[in-house]
């Protein structure tokens, strides 16, 4: 028996609706774009989006030994550290090892600068040196770093304050670095000595995202390019360096891969206009943190319109500051020292947990496991605002701390 065309209709419409309320219980609604940090820019072109897609896909690709991965290799996927463009963990780390000073790493042909413990079958996974000193880096977020990429080198250079000129105890320096030879700096870029202004990285010896994401692509991945077309080896495993004509990965995914980063959203402030949050901010000020973790920058020119002459709040000077003995890992890079940090951004710091299983890992390394913790650890040029911090009263403190939450 046909059933008529109106009772398929009335059927279909009950279904409609009984679908649509399950629906709305069962999924959550998107998040707020200040509750997530893998959003696109606002105001790209259709261009311009295609290749943030592009991007977002490499980002996210899983490589296998039959796409590339290796032989050694420390993750399979760029997300594979930098979950949903947040921060890494402890288990998800970095070590790097052999430069103890600036003269240059002495460990090179045994698999320095990085430590690749992964491997493909038939291969054996490196193991650190004897006598090389080493320090296990927590991958950074990753939104916002194309913002960060556009800071005018004349800004980062008044910043700085090498000699502590105004002797307020904090003397941010530049990581002055030589650059591959496959690194194209800006024609206008500053060069002294044969070195150039780096800023990415937790040593800030990383002179561009290009430079990032061809190394990482490399020393994280095994993967060869035209940039860098010799795999990660070790002559104490037996590894050789194997070179391709063929590279692993293409200049345009590298380059949709960089384009991805470039034009992911700034992290983006909570709760503002709290009153809690208002306190915070005036005690963060008060107590000296926005010495190094300067709360404004602007990005120069772009050919991106959504990122050219913007002002933005990432709380970073993008400098090196000495923080004392105890974040000393006795290793370094380029010209910093080995109790030298690049002051890390601060933005979707309160968002960070949500990606790290629920709790912080913070620090070059995420030894600390509270924003109270990783204070604890700041002494050198820190010292001062750290005992500042310790003169607070409990409440002033909890406004400081819900401020840097709303980050």
């Amino acid at each position: 028996m046909r059933i008529p065309k109106s009772i398929q209709l009335l059927v279909a419409f009950i279904v409609f609706l009984l679908c649509s309320e399950s629906c709305e219980k069962i999924m959550p609604k998107a998040p707020e774009l200040n509750q997530t940090l893998n959003a696109p820019l606002d105001g790209l072109t259709y261009e311009q989006n295609k290749i943030h897609l592009l991007g977002a896909a490499e980002f996210d690709e899983i490589y296998t030994g039959a796409t590339g991965l290796g032989p050694l290799f420390v993750a399979a996927s760029c997300s594979g550290c930098h979950n949903a463009d947040s921060k890494g963990t402890p288990f998800t780390q970095l070590t790097r090892f052999g430069q103890t000073d600036t003269l240059g790493n002495t460990f090179l042909d045994q698999g320095g600068p990085q430590l690749q413990h992964n491997f493909l079958p038939g291969f054996e996974g490196e193991q650190l040196p004897q006598g090389a000193s080493h320090s296990h880096f927590v991958a950074p977020i990753v939104a916002g770093l194309g913002f960060l990429e556009l800071v005018n080198e004349q800004d980062i250079i008044a910043l700085a304050d090498p000699e502590d000129a105004d002797a307020d105890g904090v003397s941010g320096r530049i990581n002055w670095n030589t650059l591959p030879d496959w690194v194209q700096p800006k024609a206008t870029a500053e060069f002294k000595n044969g070195k150039y202004i780096c800023r990415f990285g937790k040593k800030g010896s990383t002179y561009n995202l290009h430079q990032q994401v061809v190394q990482a692509s490399n020393q994280d991945m095994g993967l060869t390019s035209t940039f860098m077309p010799q795999n990660p080896y070790n002559v104490l495993t037996g590894t050789q360096s194997i070179g391709t004509s063929d590279p692993d990965i293409t200049d345009q995914s590298i380059n949709s891969n960089v384009f991805y980063i470039q034009t992911l959203q700034a992290p983006e402030r909570r709760n503002a206009d709290d009153v809690t949050v208002l306190l915070g901010n005036e005690l963060f000020r008060q107590i000296g943190c926005n010495s190094c973790h300067v709360e404004k920058l602007k990005t120069g020119y772009s050919a991106v319109d959504a990122l050219s002459n913007k002002t933005f709040y990432p709380y970073t000077d993008m400098l090196l500051h000495d923080m004392g003995s105890a974040l000393d890992d006795n290793y370094t890079e380029g010209t910093a020292l080995s109790a030298e940090w690049k002051t890390p951004p601060l933005w979707g710091l309160g968002l960070s947990a949500q990606a790290q299983g629920g709790g912080y890992f913070l620090l070059h390394d995420g030894r600390a496991q509270s924003i109270e913790e990783a204070i604890e650890y700041h002494n050198g040029e820190a010292a001062a605002s750290k005992s500042n911090y310790k003169t607070l009263s409990q409440s002033e403190k909890a406004a400081l701390i819900t401020f840097l939450n709303s980050l």
